[in-house]
């Protein structure tokens, strides 16, 4: 469940790492700050890193529960974030949690659920001895890039999906798919919104307050992820909305489909009227019919009929009833 503890020195150089159980003796001895990444823990590790690194009561009572709208606490001298993660899994988009917790020294990411390692953000800061040198604000920065970062595969696969339900809407059988899939679709869009329009504040509040726990160095990359979060919520809105245009434009579609199979039933049954009401009209069995006397009676009513009947069907292929 601890993925990794590492202790950056401030003065640059080597990672050192260690076991929870040092972290007392290390923070009294250095002046190290520790990167803590922990996945899907047990309330015996939480309550190891409340005491070792002295958590709010709260913020761990959150940890421990999970399952927080994305949000940021000020805590004392230190800050708690809840993130959503999201992951794309064999095709379908899984959603998942991380909860940061960041103080002057410190750096903890608890990972629940659908969540991609911070290992690429951990080995990023490693490169960058000098920016690492900044403190766990900077780390927070490879963190939250990294989650930004992985939502823009989702927003690319939504869009290909949006472009193939577009070209199943515009065809000219309409299936019941269409439509589960159209539902799906603005569903994860939805959650994917929920997940990023919170941390819009949460970095606009990273880049403005906070000064004893986000360096002035840092805010600049705070702003470039505020900007792709911000690129990220407005590609899920326009979606959304061409979600809706297309349910409704699938609606319609189908409404004026409906209605052509409607006047072509309509003009089909005219057509039959036709026969039909001749046939009933001699077969009523009066007596006094002069037409059933004449030889040619017979052959006459099938041409008249012949001959409504045709100049009906004209009428109605011109009117494109047929």
């Amino acid at each position: 469940m601890i993925v990794n503890c590492a202790a950056y020195p401030k003065a640059g150089g080597s990672p050192r790492r260690f076991e929870l159980a040092q972290v007392g003796e290390l923070l009294r001895d250095t002046d190290d700050f520790f990167w803590v990444g922990v996945h899907q823990p047990s309330e015996a590790i939480l309550d190891e890193l409340q005491a070792e690194f002295d958590l709010h009561d709260l913020a761990v009572e959150d940890a421990h529960h999970a399952h927080q709208r994305p949000k940021i606490e000020v805590y004392g001298s230190s800050l708690f974030l809840a993130l959503h993660t999201s992951q794309l899994v064999q095709g379908s988009i899984q959603f998942g949690e991380t909860l940061i917790f960041l103080g002057e020294r410190y750096l903890i990411t608890i990972r629940h659920g659908a969540s991609l390692p911070y290992a690429p953000a951990r080995a990023r800061c490693e490169r960058e001895p000098e920016m690492l040198a900044l403190g766990p604000s900077y780390a927070l920065y490879a963190v939250l890039d990294l989650i930004v970062d992985n939502y823009m595969p989702l927003v690319g696969e939504f869009e290909r999906e949006l472009v193939a339900l577009e070209q199943d809407i515009f065809n000219k059988t309409f299936k019941q798919e269409t439509i589960h899939r159209l539902y799906s679709l603005k569903q994860q869009l939805v959650k994917l919104r929920l997940a990023v329009a919170p941390l819009q504040d949460i970095l606009n509040q990273l880049v403005r307050f906070h000064p004893t726990l986000v360096r002035d160095e840092v805010r600049p990359y705070f702003r470039d992820v505020f900007d792709h979060a911000v690129r990220v919520n407005e590609a899920t809105d326009t979606m959304r909305e061409m979600l809706t245009a297309a349910l409704s434009v699938n609606l319609a579609l189908a409404t004026v489909q409906q209605g052509e199979i409607v006047k072509r039933l309509a003009g089909w049954a005219g057509l039959l009227g036709v026969p039909t009401l001749v046939a009933s009209w001699y077969g009523m069995n009066f007596v006094h019919m002069p037409e059933l006397a004449g030889r040619s009676s017979y052959g006459v009513v099938i041409g008249v009929t012949a001959t409504v009947v045709l100049a009906l069907y004209v009428a109605l292929k011109r009117a494109k009833w047929l």
